[in-house]
């Protein structure tokens, strides 16, 4: 199980990797919100420890931007033990907050209870007709065959799939798995969606397609026989 400490106390962040990784945790760590968000795109993640006072963005932001494409459990660390503190954490999408100081313990204790609520959710396979979305580890299959995906092709996949009959928009479509301080070209949607198809291509029977609303967007379209 792979988790990402946020905390910009070297002395902290160092004493609390030892044993997170003393408890079997491989634990990845970043001094600044920006470092992490970056971590987090380029692996994947099980669950995100973060500090709110951070240089730079702060955690609120972390977590907001981790939100806008990604239900990964989120523990917020601080020093602030303020009730509206508390409540906009939860309110940008932190699962638990923990003040400081706190034990070791405390923490193990704290992502031992969010994984028992969230792991049966993970085990949970989206599956339609021949096809197989699985969250946890980026897999994608069809008619049992593996697909290779990129990180974003899986994004675009999971968040149809989760949303289905749904039309979304390319600008929506970037603010969800680019993010919204993504400044490329809409076409990336395209090219990206095109790809997705052709990997997906099959001559088997299916009840899904990912569909092409002329001057609105794209759907997942999913037929119930």
């Amino acid at each position: 199980m792979k988790l990402l400490l946020v905390e910009d106390n070297k002395q902290l962040r160092s004493m609390l990797s030892r044993f997170l990784e003393n408890e079997g945790y491989d634990v990845l760590e970043a001094e600044t919100g920006e470092i992490g968000l970056a971590f987090f795109d380029q692996e994947i993640i099980d669950l995100v420890l973060l500090d709110i006072m951070l240089p730079g963005i702060d955690g609120f932001e972390v977590c907001q931007t981790i939100r806008q494409s990604s239900m990964v459990p989120i523990i917020m660390i601080t020093a602030k033990s303020e009730d509206h503190d508390k409540i906009l954490g939860l309110d940008v999408g932190a699962d638990d907050y923990i003040v400081k100081p706190f034990s070791h313990k405390e923490i193990a204790a704290r992502i031992r209870a969010i994984m028992r609520r969230v792991e049966p959710h993970q085990k949970n396979k989206k599956e339609l007709i021949g096809l197989i979305v699985e969250a946890k580890t980026y897999e994608v299959s069809l008619f049992e065959q593996s697909v290779h995906v990129t990180k974003k092709e899986f994004e675009l996949l999971h968040h149809f799939i989760n949303h289905p009959n749904q039309v979304f928009t390319r600008d929506h479509l970037l603010d969800i798995v680019w993010g919204i301080d993504y400044f490329g070209d809409f076409r990336t949607v395209d090219s990206h969606i095109k790809r997705l198809r052709e990997k997906l291509k099959t001559n088997e029977k299916t009840n899904w397609q990912i569909k092409t609303i002329w001057g609105k967007g794209y759907l997942f379209e999913v037929i119930n026989e």
